[in-house]
């Protein structure tokens, strides 16, 4: 054989073997997305055949459901609470990608969970076509129907912000609330036009509804972050207690500036020596500055913050992937100036206060909330409680699970002393907060949002029966202005009463 005719032979095996390893690309390695591609028509029909499994709230009451229609698409999926839920369940489309947890329990929902097998394998006998399973959710009917509620109602108008409630024993999510929100019902259509103009609607909309503001964004926490500074200063010196004596003042100016001053939200609320509990009551924002600068420390600081979940987003979602919906992770940002790294203490000061570069979700707020009232104790937070399948026998459960443990106990209760005076001193900034028959602690904040911004509003705290942990909540209201962080107080007081009155404790 010629060279030529040589060199068309090695041409034709090696445009052979690319076509055999091209093959063999999307048959193996890309065949399970191919298989689950929304836009595959196999697919579609496959997953309209038979009805989705239900997604229900922790007492049945239906979320999610699957209507039968008579046409091609033999099922629609309905989501019958609307906007109250939409952010936390997420949508099934038909040619746009589900998300949030309808999403991360596809497989279960239409019955091809590696959990189902025994089923599906059964069906080959029966004959029984493989049903979806059910997705049994934690959250709290009266503590969603609260949070939703008061958040959309409240009485400054705000028109964008958060809420969200955990058991603080188990990390169980009792209600989560994002606003502005939207109708998942507007996207499960089959009517995919519709469904993909609703969709451009909503993410153009520059109030951004499709976004989950409990979860799934971080903002400047303000004074709440005063926790972590007194957390961090308790810890590195066991001397210093709630009733300790600590230097305030009008104002504060960090070493190393001349010009730069820490002042307090109003006149004459600080005293030149004030208890660090009283500090905590009236948010004295320079005793905080002043002990984040002069008794804590930036890696002092930083590492508390961590501890309490900071800057750990892989930790958070550690063996839960049913459950992760967008989670980001909170971060307390740069201490640092200079081309040599230093610590900066004006920076610092400002980070002691929740301000700078320190962004927070809501969820984290509601973390350490719940961390304080459970003693130092920081469960994993969860929201799929159980996945149970069609003939109702339970497939799978979460078991609450110990995150972290970021303080002591004798740390965590001299915290809820100081949290308790927030809410109950005639002073204090959360006097809002306070439910007859329980015991609630809190903390608000106020958090500056830039020079032409109105100011977020904030409240975290948690509700005690008997020194047993009950609720805690994380409440945010978006450019709030005057007034943000008792209304917040106020709205997060009416949540965890909804939950307690559901569950009879008070």
């Amino acid at each position: 054989m010629n060279a030529p005719l040589r060199r068309v032979g090695v041409a034709v095996m090696v445009l052979f073997a690319l076509l055999f390893l091209n093959l063999n690309y999307r048959q193996v390695v890309k065949a399970d997305d191919y298989r689950t591609n929304p836009r595959n028509n196999r697919v579609q029909a496959t997953e309209y055949e038979r009805p989705r499994g239900k997604i229900v709230d922790n007492k049945g009451n239906v979320l999610a459901d699957a209507q039968a229609t008579g046409d091609s698409l033999k099922y629609l999926r309905t989501y019958p609470g609307g906007p109250q839920y939409g952010p936390v369940l997420g949508y099934k489309p038909v040619n746009l990608a589900s998300t949030k947890l309808e999403k991360l329990n596809n497989d279960f929902l239409i019955g091809t969970s590696d959990k189902q097998a025994a089923d599906r394998i059964a069906g080959m006998f029966t004959g029984k076509e493989p049903a979806g399973g059910n997705v049994l959710l934690t959250l709290s009917k009266a503590t969603q129907d609260a949070a939703y509620k008061e958040l959309g109602n409240n009485k400054l108008g705000i028109k964008k912000g958060a809420a969200i409630a955990l058991d603080p024993s188990t990390g169980q999510i009792l209600a989560e609330v994002s606003m502005p929100s939207y109708d998942p019902n507007l996207l499960s259509t089959h009517d995919t036009k519709a469904a993909l103009a609703n969709y451009n609607t909503l993410d153009k909309d520059p109030n951004k509804p499709l976004l989950n503001r409990a979860t799934s964004e971080v903002y400047p926490p303000g004074s709440t972050f005063k926790i972590i500074t007194s957390a961090a200063a308790m810890t590195a010196d066991s001397s210093l207690t709630p009733d300790s004596s600590v230097q305030g003042g009008e104002f504060y100016q960090p070493p190393e500036t001349s010009s730069f001053r820490i002042k307090n939200s109003h006149e004459g609320i600080c005293p030149d020596s004030i208890t660090l509990k009283q500090a905590l009551t009236v948010s004295c924002n320079t005793v905080f500055a002043r002990i984040g600068v002069e008794k804590v420390g930036a890696d002092k600081l930083k590492s508390m913050a961590q501890a309490f979940g900071f800057e750990q987003e892989p930790r958070l979602i550690e063996d839960q992937e049913r459950n992760y919906c967008g989670i980001v992770a909170s971060h307390t940002g740069s201490m640092t100036a200079g081309t040599d790294n230093r610590v900066d203490p004006p920076a610092v000061a400002q980070s002691s206060i929740g301000q700078r570069e320190v962004k927070m979700s809501p969820l984290q707020g509601a973390m350490i909330a719940a961390t304080v009232a459970n003693g130092g104790k920081q469960m994993r937070p969860y929201i799929v409680d159980r996945l149970q399948n069609s003939d109702l026998s339970i497939a799978d459960h979460t078991e609450p699970k110990l995150l972290r443990t970021p303080i002591s106990d004798g740390v965590a209760q001299e915290l809820q002393t100081m949290m308790f005076s927030v809410v109950t001193s005639n002073d204090g900034t959360g006097r809002s907060a306070r439910i007859s028959g329980l015991d609630v602690g809190g903390k608000t904040g106020t958090a500056e949002n830039g020079e032409e911004s109105e100011d977020h509003g904030w409240f975290i705290g948690f509700a005690l029966k008997d020194g047993k942990p009950i609720v805690s909540v994380a409440v945010f209201l978006e450019n709030a202005g005057k007034g943000g962080s008792g209304e917040a107080a106020r709205i997060a007081g009416l949540i965890m009463k909804a939950y307690a009155d559901e569950k009879g404790i008070r």
